[in-house]
């Protein structure tokens, strides 16, 4: 049983999986102060001379504000991040996959079932010339 968990842990997907999550919170933190600093601004811009930016605020009471900013700048954070996820790991991932993969040769393929249905109508006539031939 222990044996099982070090070859789980040794194996590398645990590794690599340890490994891309430190990454990923640290290129959050990256893409974070980028929309804060730099897309924020440029955001707010639109919002004209409003306090608030691109918000508005429903009464007196400050907890009243939408912050529609805040959600295009969340947006602009999601869609970096995918971005190089996808660009950094999963077309590598798929590139090597498949390069891998063409280096195989195919094996047989299955037979449909126009073709098994034959081969079982072969061996019954086969079968039945048989019963039929006998004395």
């Amino acid at each position: 049983m222990i044996k099982g968990f070090k070859d789980f842990l040794m194996r590398g997907n645990v590794v690599d999986l340890a490994v891309a999550v430190v990454i990923g919170a640290a290129f959050s933190a990256i893409v974070s102060a980028f929309t804060n600093n730099l897309i924020n601004p440029i955001i707010a811009l639109f919002g004209g001379h409003n306090v608030h930016g691109l918000a508005v605020q429903l009464g007196d009471n400050e907890k009243t504000v939408m912050d529609f900013g805040a959600i295009i700048t969340a947006v602009i954070n999601f869609l970096i991040v995918a971005a190089v996820v996808y660009f950094v790991f999963v077309l590598p991932m798929n590139k090597l996959k498949e390069r891998r993969e063409r280096g195989r040769e195919p094996g047989p393929s299955e037979p449909t079932d126009v073709e098994l249905l034959k081969e079982i109508r072969d061996l019954l006539a086969a079968r039945q010339r048989h019963d039929d031939t006998r004395p």
